[in-house]
């Protein structure tokens, strides 16, 4: 049930990184919503950061929240704000979910 936990709360940091993108796009009251949008996706993912490390080692739970972070906001990036694309680009996203992975899998 945490490694489900855990990837709910990755899938939240992918989420106030977005909310990040979008703000930077926007002007007034708009910008506000997605700066709000932020505040609480942050500190939905924070908390349940916070409770799958009461049973899983840190640094396996914040390396692969920080790896769903890292692949998702990229994925986000490319899809829905025209970040550039490469092979490099992908081949390292790949090589990022690979080694989230082999972390949940030598991880108990």
């Amino acid at each position: 049930m945490n490694w489900i936990i855990l990837i709910i709360a990755g899938l939240f940091e992918v989420a106030f990184a977005s909310c990040l993108g979008k703000a930077k796009e926007t002007s007034g009251s708009e910008m506000y919503c997605w700066y709000a949008g932020f505040l609480v996706t942050m500190t939905i993912s924070m908390v349940l950061l916070i409770k799958v490390t009461q049973t899983l080692p840190i640094g396996t739970a914040y390396a692969v929240w920080t790896g769903i972070g890292a692949v998702g906001t990229a994925l986000m990036g490319i899809f829905f704000f025209k970040d550039p694309v490469s092979f490099w680009r992908v081949f390292f996203i790949v090589t990022l979910i690979g080694s989230v992975v082999g972390l949940k899998s030598v991880s108990h």
